[in-house]
């Protein structure tokens, strides 16, 4: 029985990599920027599709997932996913297009795996280890987003080939997660709390609190998304990296940063309070972000990428679970808005490229900043509980 709960828990765990897939749409911004000559705006439109599906899908699938189940969701999610790996080699990488075609699919079976993979992990867990198993699904998920960065710059040092070796090698793993979990039985536990639904999710907003945290996660992940899709160029801008190689080893310490800041933030949590932990790790993310502007040297550029991503690590989380303690027997509707509200990054990272566009690049880190001075704020508010 142990052995059987194992085998279903590890194919759940892989979709939870594959999710982590969905992020290749930040270091994949400077590379197509650098091959299909684009202007920041339009490249911004990169992390736009990838990140759209999110506003659009999560509340309506989430209804969907109530009928028709959530392993049945997940499966969806993942042949999504597979049609977005595909497009780009029909068009053989030439035509943008067919790349924004293929992130779109990429981004819609993200948004089904994110609705679909955090109940079904409890469906699969053994007694008690639902929460270490949904921790851990994070950090799985944490290296599917690490590879977006680590593959091109594998494949340029060793193989002279550069980010389109990501479409096979992800479409590969997710052609073999699709036939795991077709042989995998998974028996579904019934939902006891009341489905939240669109106009219940809405209807919330109302509450200038929820409201408010809402708006920051919309502004968290936005800024996510553009520090990791623009850290290369800033690279390539100040230090002359190389942005097909050297210049993603931005992105991948930045992703490198997030997933120890996420491991020491359980650790944190155990002796500083929820709200406590957001003002600090707030004010960290604004340092980080103002010493990318003054940074003397590689090294010091490198520190401050570094704090940014500690500072970031936990703001996700933070922002979810401080709104649900407060208001318990709304967590339906709250997680749908938040899920929701990831759209963020489809948003943002427009609003940066306009911004680098008109001032120049360095400019556009200011956005990012300001989103981090408005959750510094929020996380002075007072709960309504």
């Amino acid at each position: 029985m142990t052995k059987n709960k194992a085998f279903k828990s590890t194919s759940v765990f892989l979709a939870f990599l594959v999710m982590g897939f969905g992020d290749v749409s930040g270091p994949l911004t400077s590379q197509l920027q650098n091959d299909f000559s684009l202007s920041n705006f339009e490249a911004g439109l990169v992390t736009f599709m990838a990140f759209i599906m999110f506003g659009l899908l999560s509340v309506p699938m989430g209804l969907y997932q109530d009928r028709k189940g959530r392993k049945f969701l997940l499966q969806l999610g993942l042949l999504a996913a597979l049609i977005g790996m595909i497009l780009p080699m029909i068009g053989n990488y030439e035509s943008f297009i067919l790349i924004l075609g293929g992130l779109l699919f990429m981004g819609t079976g993200a948004t089904m795996l994110q609705v679909a993979g955090n109940p079904i992990m409890r469906d699969v867990s053994p007694e008690g280890k639902y929460s270490r198993n949904l921790s851990f699904g994070q950090f799985v998920k944490a290296i599917g987003s690490l590879s977006g960065s680590l593959i091109p710059i594998l494949a340029a040092r060793y193989w002279g080939l550069d980010w389109k070796l990501l479409f096979p090698i992800y479409g590969s793993v997710i052609l073999l997660v699709v036939v795991i979990l077709l042989v995998t039985k998974i028996e579904e536990h019934a939902v006891k709390e009341k489905p939240a639904t669109l106009k219940s999710c809405l209807g919330l907003l109302k509450n200038p609190f929820v409201l408010l945290m809402v708006i920051g996660i919309f502004l968290y992940v936005g800024s996510e998304v553009s520090m990791s899709a623009k850290l290369p160029n800033y690279l390539e801008a100040k230090f002359g990296f190389d942005i097909k190689e050297k210049g993603l080893f931005g992105t991948l310490f930045f992703f490198i940063s997030l997933m120890t800041g996420r491991f020491l933030g359980g650790v944190i949590l155990n002796w500083l309070s929820p709200k406590k932990f957001l003002i600090s790790t707030s004010i960290l993310a604004i340092l980080g972000i103002a010493g990318l502007f003054f940074a003397p040297g590689q090294i010091a550029a490198f520190v401050f990428i570094f704090i940014v991503g500690l500072g970031f690590a936990n703001i996700f989380p933070l922002i979810f679970s401080i709104t649900v303690d407060a208001l318990p027997e709304r967590s339906n509707e709250i997680s749908g808005l938040m899920v929701t509200a990831i759209i963020g990054g489809a948003m943002v990272p427009i609003l940066f490229g306009g911004v680098a566009d008109l001032f120049g690049l360095m400019a556009g880190f200011v956005v990012p900043g300001l989103c981090m001075i408005y959750i510094l704020a929020i996380a002075f508010r007072r709960s309504p509980v």
